[in-house]
C-alpha cells in the first residue's frame, strides 16, 4: 500500500494552535495496521504538550485516546483484519521485555520508548509533510482522519460497542478506573478521597464505586465538577476553594482514608493527597506532573507504614482490560454517555482545547471524519 492523503492536527512548538493540515501517511509495513479514527478524546496529557509543561518531539500529531476501524494490515498481523472495530493503545507493548513477561505490559521498556519518541516500535513515524517526518504522539496520532499503529497498539471489540464512547477506553476511563482496580486494588467497604474531578478523576471516583468502597470523597475547586462527581459515585465533595482539603475529609474519614488518589499532577496537591491517608494508607498519584516538579514529604510518615506510588495507564493490560470495561459499559455498570460534554469536527480542535483549559468539559471527543 503506498501513501495517502489525511486530514490532521499537527503540533509544531508549545503556546500555538494545532494547525489542520493535509499530511502523507505511509502504508502499514509488517507488524502494523492503517486505522480510520471514528473519535479521539481530547486530553489534559494532550494539553500539557501545547501549554509546555511537558515536552515533545515536534512536529506531531497528537490525540492518543482514540478508536476505529480497521482499513487495512501489513504482512504479518493475525489479532485483527479490515474491517475490525479496536480501541488503541499509547504502550504497544512488545511481549518480549522484562516488563511484559511478567505481566506489566504498561511499563513496556520497547512500548515505552516508542510513545515518548512518537514513533512506531521500529523508532520511526508513518506521517510526513513535504518529506519531512512528522511525529505521532503515544505511536498513535488520533487527531487524524487515519493513521497507523503497532499492531500491539490495536484491541479489537465487539461490533456493537459505540466508537464514540469506545474511545474513551483508550486513556481516561482506563487510566482511572485502573488506577483503582489494577494499581490500588481497592477494598470494598473502604474509604477513598480523589484530588481532581477532571476526566480521569470522575473515572477513578466511579472505579472506587465499581470496587465497593464506603465513602467516596471527591474534592475540586469547581462546583459543576463535585456535581459530576456525584453522578459517577463520590458520596461526600470537598470544594478545595472554599475549605483545607485535608482538614475536611479528615473530618468525613476521621484518621484518614484508606485509598487517596492524586489525579491533577501539581507537587502541592500530591503532599495534600499523602496527608489525606491514614495510618498504613495508600497514596497514588495518577496525574502527570510538569517536567522537572518534585514532591517534599514528611519522612515520619513512612514510619506509619503509610505508602505512595505511582500508576502508569492505570496498570493496563489492554487486550484484558478493554473488553472488560466494553461489557461493563453495555451492561449499563460504566458511566461513558455522562463524561462527553461536547463533540467537536477536527477543525474545531483549538476550540476544544480551550474549553478543556477553563475547566468546562468533562471530556471532549473530536470526530476526524
Amino acid at each position: 500500500m503506498g501513501k495517502v492523503q489525511v486530514k490532521a492536527a499537527v503540533f509544531y512548538r508549545p503556546h500555538e494552535p494545532l494547525a489542520v493540515q493535509e499530511l502523507e501517511l505511509e502504508g502499514p509495513r509488517a507488524g502494523e495496521v492503517l486505522v480510520r479514527i471514528a473519535a479521539c478524546g481530547v486530553c489534559h496529557s494532550d494539553l500539557h504538550f501545547i501549554d509546555g509543561l511537558v515536552p515533545i518531539a515536534s512536529p506531531s500529531v497528537l490525540g492518543h485516546e482514540a478508536a476505529g476501524v480497521v482499513e487495512a494490515v501489513g504482512a504479518g498481523v493475525a489479532s485483527v483484519q479490515p474491517g475490525d472495530h479496536v480501541v488503541l493503545s499509547f504502550i504497544p507493548s512488545c511481549g518480549r521485555c522484562q516488563y511484559c513477561v511478567v505481566g506489566r505490559p504498561n511499563l513496556c521498556t520497547i512500548g515505552n520508548r516508542a510513545m515518548s519518541r512518537g514513533t512506531m516500535l521500529d523508532g520511526t513515524p508513518r506521517f510526513a509533510r513535504e518529506g519531512r517526518p512528522v511525529y505521532q504522539m503515544g505511536s498513535i496520532g488520533g487527531f487524524a482522519s487515519y493513521t497507523v499503529v503497532p499492531e500491539a497498539g490495536c484491541v479489537k471489540i465487539r461490533g456493537d460497542m459505540p466508537l464514540d464512547r469506545a474511545a474513551l477506553l483508550g486513556c481516561g476511563v482506563m487510566t482511572g478506573v485502573g488506577a483503582v482496580i489494577n494499581t490500588a486494588r481497592v477494598q470494598a467497604g473502604s474509604d477513598v478521597a480523589v484530588v481532581g474531578c477532571g476526566g480521569v478523576g470522575l473515572n477513578v471516583v466511579q472505579g472506587a464505586a465499581l470496587a465497593g468502597a464506603g465513602r467516596i470523597i471527591a474534592i475540586d475547586v469547581l462546583a459543576h465538577k463535585l456535581e459530576l462527581a456525584r453522578q459517577f459515585g463520590a458520596t461526600h465533595t470537598v470544594d478545595a476553594s472554599r475549605e483545607d482539603p485535608v482538614e475536611a475529609v479528615r473530618r468525613i474519614s476521621p484518621g484518614g482514608v484508606d485509598y487517596a488518589f492524586e489525579v491533577i499532577g501539581r507537587p502541592e496537591t500530591v503532599r495534600q493527597a499523602f496527608d489525606m491517608a491514614r495510618r498504613g494508607g495508600l497514596t497514588v498519584v495518577v496525574g502527570v506532573p510538569p517536567a522537572g516538579a518534585e514532591v517534599s514529604l514528611p519522612a515520619g510518615a513512612f514510619l506509619t507504614e503509610k505508602t505512595i506510588t505511582g500508576s502508569a495507564y492505570g496498570g493496563a493490560r489492554m487486550p484484558v482490560d478493554v473488553p472488560r470495561l466494553v461489557e461493563l459499559y453495555m451492561s449499563g455498570r460504566l458511566k461513558l454517555d455522562e463524561l462527553i460534554s461536547r463533540v467537536y469536527p477536527l477543525e474545531g480542535i483549538n476550540d476544544a482545547f480551550d474549553a478543556l483549559r477553563r475547566g468546562e468539559v468533562a471530556r471532549s471527543i473530536v470526530t476526524p471524519l
